[in-house]
């Protein structure tokens, strides 16, 4: 996953706003008492877009397993003239030098741990790299998101010189939505150039995810839809978490 893709990636996620993201997540974690220039472990980072504005306040240790991502975030971050240590990590085993003070994962990387297996080695790795009193911090696609909106759909997009073609495959008794992107870039000499992505995400509700972290030992557990402190409507696209290890 993400091989190629990576060149076109930040290509389609363009019109994300991705510092109002990050300052969610400052929020969220503030409430919590994680103060600026805290250490922030940033799991599943991808091509660093929230890593950028994220990095701007704390002191952060972004990693993704993709080396591709990495090296697209890594070159962005020197552009801005930002020294982060991006490294190479599956987000099921986070692993710092010393205790940190949060980890966050956006980006729906909760989506792609595909097994309550998968998701309890996140969270208790992640519990295991936090200081005492650490918080965590995580969104999600919503469960009515993949279900419904994504669901059987096929989309499409005509942007300049590049085409994409994203076809859907919802699979109710797993929980668990295809996604097939055939994407088309044209090349300086005219000629087109395909690229193609499947991926597989899994819907988790939210009580699944709220009675993991707890069975985990995390506590003060919330949930909020969108970017947003409210509880989350039945419609709601995105679902933020975020909870606490004990002091």
């Amino acid at each position: 996953m993400y091989g190629d893709f990576a060149s076109v990636y930040d290509r389609l996620m363009g019109e994300v706003d991705y510092p109002a993201w990050a300052a969610h997540y400052q929020g969220l974690m503030a409430a919590r008492g994680v103060p600026p220039g805290a250490r922030v472990l940033e799991a599943a980072c991808g091509t660093g877009s929230l890593s950028i504005p994220l990095a701007g306040h704390y002191q952060l240790l972004p990693g993704d397993i993709s080396q591709e991502m990495l090296s697209r975030a890594a070159l962005k971050a020197r552009d801005l003239g930002l020294q982060l240590p991006f490294v190479s990590q599956d987000m099921r085993s986070l692993s710092a030098h010393r205790p940190v003070e949060a980890v966050v994962c956006g980006c729906d990387g909760v989506n792609y741990l595909l097994t309550k297996t998968d998701l309890r080695r996140f969270l208790k790795s992640a519990y295991g790299v936090l200081a005492p009193g650490g918080v965590i911090a995580f969104d999600l696609s919503s469960f009515y998101k993949l279900s419904q909106t994504l669901a059987n759909n096929t989309l499409g997009l005509q942007e300049g010189d590049i085409r994409y073609l994203w076809q859907n495959a919802w699979q109710p008794r797993s929980r668990l939505l295809s996604l097939q992107l055939s994407i088309f870039v044209r090349q300086p000499e005219g000629l087109w150039r395909l690229i193609e992505e499947n991926q597989t995400q899994r819907a988790w509700q939210q009580e699944e995810i709220t009675q993991a972290l707890a069975a985990t030992g995390f506590e003060h557990i919330a949930c909020y839809g969108g970017l947003s402190l409210k509880k989350p409507a039945p419609k709601d696209q995105r679902l933020h978490f975020a909870a606490q290890k004990p002091h």
